[in-house]
């Protein structure tokens, strides 16, 4: 048991570092979790030198509350997972493309990829129109918004066939902001995401009553599934306490 909770601790401890080289956001859970399993592992071997215990009822406590925290937290894990594939609906009415960072003027990996998957879209479906929504953040020289019609455009996307919404700065924005600009909440609308963002974005929408939306799911980093995938499960949980979704 204690050596589990060393190498489970390590593993932690490794990709915190990993993902702080790379300054991925959100990465203090894997550094507060290797600190948790060393302290429950320490816990374990000086209580065993000492002869010291918790009361019976205080394990039964702890038991209950760590083991709700855990089925919650695999429940929004499922729930997530079970999006991922999605690959939309052929000859949607609009498709939105949720924004992410830009780096400069230059789209990150994760917006690239969300534009490359959007010019796949627009391409197969030429009556389709996109909504390019994301507005200008810390960092960035222009809108989300802006660098995605840029991508698109490059892609061979007649920009004609793109609207700009260029002021919101979250998921729950980027819906609401676009169902100004259009009548997505009535139409068949698609939204191009990464795929452990299908989900929650799904969640909102319905939330915001858009009638007929699905998702469409663009590739993220494999190296950085995990931590992407633990990242939304908080994310979830946290839509669900504000009552957004």
């Amino acid at each position: 048991m204690m050596a589990i909770m060393i190498i489970l601790g390590t593993l932690c401890l490794g990709y915190y570092l990993f993902l702080q080289f790379f300054r991925v956001d959100f990465a203090i859970v894997w550094l507060l979790s290797a600190v948790c399993l060393y302290g429950i592992d320490g816990w374990i071997w000086w209580s065993g030198r000492h002869n010291v215990f918790l009361p019976v009822w205080c394990r039964w406590l702890l038991g209950i509350v760590v083991g709700i925290g855990f089925a919650i937290f695999l429940a929004a894990e499922i729930l997530i997972a079970g999006q991922m594939t999605q690959q939309g609906q052929k000859n949607l009415d609009y498709i939105i493309v949720l924004g992410a960072q830009v780096k400069g003027d230059r789209p990150s990996r994760a917006l690239n990829k969300r534009i490359i998957r959007a010019a796949e879209y627009l391409q197969e479906n030429p009556g389709t129109t996109a909504i390019l929504s994301g507005g200008q953040g810390p960092g960035e020289h222009m809108t989300e918004a802006e660098c995605m019609r840029r991508g698109l455009v490059q892609r061979g996307i007649d920009s004609s066939r793109l609207i700009l919404e260029d002021k919101s700065t979250s998921t729950k924005e980027n819906l609401i902001f676009s169902s100004r600009l259009a009548d997505v909440k009535n139409s068949r609308t698609g939204l191009v995401t990464q795929n452990f963002h299908v989900y929650r974005s799904l969640k909102l929408a319905r939330h915001q009553k858009y009638q007929d939306v699905c998702g469409i799911a663009a590739p993220s980093e494999a190296i950085y599934q995990p931590h992407f995938l633990v990242r939304e499960g908080f994310a979830l949980v946290k839509e669900k306490m504000v009552g957004n979704i």
